[in-house]
């Protein structure tokens, strides 16, 4: 069985994964709170975890990986944009305006991560339907002594958690000193965090030990996946600006709540997106939603090859170069593998880049030495292990395609006489080099040279081979 290694957070070393259970291999990965229209970013982790969740079907067996992410559905930005309908003349309740507005949300979201190939988990739960398990779970770590109920709010006592801040490698104090600690007048410590809060009659609400309320999000997804997966699981995932405070805290929680388990036994997170070189931010006039690039006619493939050649771990600069690049390889691969059948299983090449943490960056490098070498079959069974579709080609594709492959063919006797130009000019034979300089003209090939002393080439529309075999 192949072994896969991940980058575990927590340990802060690759190391090798061994489920609890190899017949159920269980990962949580925390969703979208659902209030708008997911941005470019927020498709990085859905992407990196699909990768992972194909590659633990094809270890394990599909039946045997259990896969949560879950939609946060009750949020203040929820409420302020049901209420902002209702001040604009909806005369519908806040209920049903949140509900419309969620339901209007999650839909939008399955569409647009359909459309980058993601396939969806095993279950997508929606904390409003497990607000009883999150009310049960507060009131047990009331009772232990890790919470406390002040002004109709309940906090969890962070000092009373003495691994705190392992995670993200910090010491409490130190958090306090460097972080936006909101203070508030109910708190016995400035970090300690809200498990659950009032609500007024203008706001969603659940009735609880401590009145009309509602959950804070990081007893969420604590208690989801306590339900759904049990105290001790395999892997939890998300974005590395979950770490902190939301990772921490989860672990807080549910290791107070169920001390006899061990919560989750890897931790993996992918880093953060730019857009050509810079923060992704509106004030940059640079942010866009996923939809915003399918609307422009980007592929929903080209938006995942891009995503999937920069390795989870590094930040992932997306450029219209690289969705250039990145349109035209897939393009040349589909005309390469036209009329071609998978072949059952992917190659092992590609297996163990992804097995190797993830390496999709190299698993891309895998596939176009496949493609070079001619094993199409391969090359579309591992294109479909990375999730990757390929794009109907038309007969103007196709010309400029033929044109490639023509230029494959002779790839190597042009390299040849670049060897040989290179070779003089070293040994400052300037006669032998005019002379292959000369017959790169003839043939129809420009000549570019680097500063490095490299030198690259490009065949013109009158290219001749001939006159480039009469080197020999």
């Amino acid at each position: 069985m192949t072994t896969i290694r991940l980058r575990n957070s927590k340990t802060r070393k690759v190391e090798e994964f061994h489920p609890i259970d190899p017949e159920n291999v269980r990962m949580y990965v925390c969703g979208p709170t659902v209030y708008d229209r997911a941005h470019l970013g927020n498709a990085r982790p859905v992407l990196v975890f699909d990768v992972l969740y194909r590659l633990l079907r094809h270890v394990y067996g599909a039946e045997h990986v259990t896969y949560v992410r879950n939609f946060t559905d009750v949020d203040d930005k929820i409420n302020a944009e049901a209420q902002r309908r209702k001040a604009a003349g909806d005369p519908r309740s806040l209920e049903a305006l949140i509900a419309e507005r969620t339901e209007e949300t999650i839909a939008w979201y399955h569409a647009d991560m359909d459309a980058l190939g993601a396939l969806r988990p095993g279950q997508e739960p929606r904390a409003t339907a497990f607000i009883g398990q999150m009310i049960a779970m507060i009131e047990g770590l009331i009772a232990k002594g890790h919470a406390y109920e002040k002004e109709g709010h309940v906090l969890f006592r962070v000092r009373s958690y003495q691994d705190y801040g392992a995670l993200s490698g910090r010491s409490v104090d130190d958090m306090i000193a460097g972080a936006r600690v909101e203070v508030a007048p109910f708190k016995e410590d400035p970090m300690d965090f809200v498990l659950w809060k009032p609500s007024s009659d203008d706001l969603p609400g659940w009735d609880s030990p401590w009145g009309l309320g509602r959950p804070g999000w990081h007893i969420e997804c604590s208690a989801m996946s306590h339900e759904l997966l049990g105290a001790s699981f395999d892997i939890h995932g998300g974005g590395i600006d979950l770490q902190f405070p939301h990772h921490e805290n989860e672990i807080a929680q549910s290791a107070c709540a169920h001390p006899e388990a061990g919560f989750a036994n890897y931790w993996v997170h992918n880093e953060m997106l730019q857009v050509e070189g810079k923060k992704m931010s509106k004030s940059l006039g640079n942010f866009f939603t996923v939809r915003d690039l399918l609307d422009q006619g980007v592929p929903g493939e080209v938006i995942r090859f891009v995503m999937l050649s920069t390795h989870y771990r590094k930040p992932m600069d997306w450029t219209e170069k690289k969705r250039n690049e990145a349109q035209d390889e897939l393009e040349k691969w589909a005309l390469l593998t036209t009329d071609v059948v998978a072949a059952v299983s992917p190659p092992d090449e590609v297996v163990a880049a992804l097995a190797d943490d993830l390496k999709t960056s190299e698993a891309i490098t895998q596939l176009r030495k496949l493609a070079k070498q001619g094993r199409m079959a391969e090359l579309l069974s591992g294109i479909k292990l990375l999730g990757l579709s390929l794009p109907e080609v038309d007969e103007g594709t196709r010309d400029a395609f033929d044109w490639l492959v023509e230029g494959e063919m002779h790839r190597p006797l042009i390299e040849d006489a670049v060897r040989r130009l290179v070779e003089a000019r070293n040994r400052k034979n300037y006669a032998e080099a005019d002379r292959i300089r000369g017959a790169f003209t003839l043939a129809g090939v420009t000549l570019s040279f680097d500063k490095d002393g490299s030198v690259t080439f490009k065949r013109e529309q009158n290219f001749d081979p001939a006159k480039l075999e009469a080197l020999k």
